[in-house]
């Protein structure tokens, strides 16, 4: 079967999948399928219709699973966030925000960017739940400041 229909095959999985080592692949998995179903192919079939058929299938399998597959990149693209801060439109947020004293920043990112209550950004932080609500104000206020171009009142760097 497969000296006869091979060629055939091939170039069917060639037609779908361009001259690929999927091409290749979709025809090895052509004939072990063929080679399951065999048995219950009705005699004076046609062979080459039915092995046409199993190959346009698998290659359509391949074409499919190519596409759920992640594409290789050098540089990962930002992702918008669900806070609603597109990708290069962060107007320096990234740079204001490491500008905090670390316990603001800490405070702030666990509290408004984790979603922690301030009860559990304490314990991270090491203080009472009072301090770690102090700190995500001041760390907020300053970076309101910074990104609005304004004076933080009362604000600590």
């Amino acid at each position: 079967m497969v000296s006869d229909h091979g060629a055939t095959v091939l170039r069917v999985c060639r037609a779908v999948l361009g001259a690929h080592p999927d091409a290749e692949d979709a025809w090895s998995e052509t004939f072990l399928a063929a080679l399951r179903a065999y048995p219950d192919l009705p005699e004076g079939a046609n062979v080459q219709a039915w092995l046409v058929t199993i190959a346009h299938r698998k290659a359509i399998d391949i074409t499919r699973a190519r596409a759920r597959r992640p594409v290789p990149v050098e540089e990962l693209p930002d992702s918008s966030s669900s806070l609603g801060i597109t990708s290069g439109a962060d107007h320096g947020l990234w740079e204001a925000l490491g500008a905090l004293p670390d316990k603001q920043r800490r405070a702030v990112a666990y509290h408004h960017l984790g979603g922690l209550p301030y009860r559990e950004v304490a314990l991270l932080l090491g203080g009472t739940t009072e301090a770690a609500r102090r700190a995500a104000a001041d760390g907020m206020r300053t970076l309101r400041a910074v990104l609005t171009d304004t004076p933080a009142k009362g604000a600590t760097r």
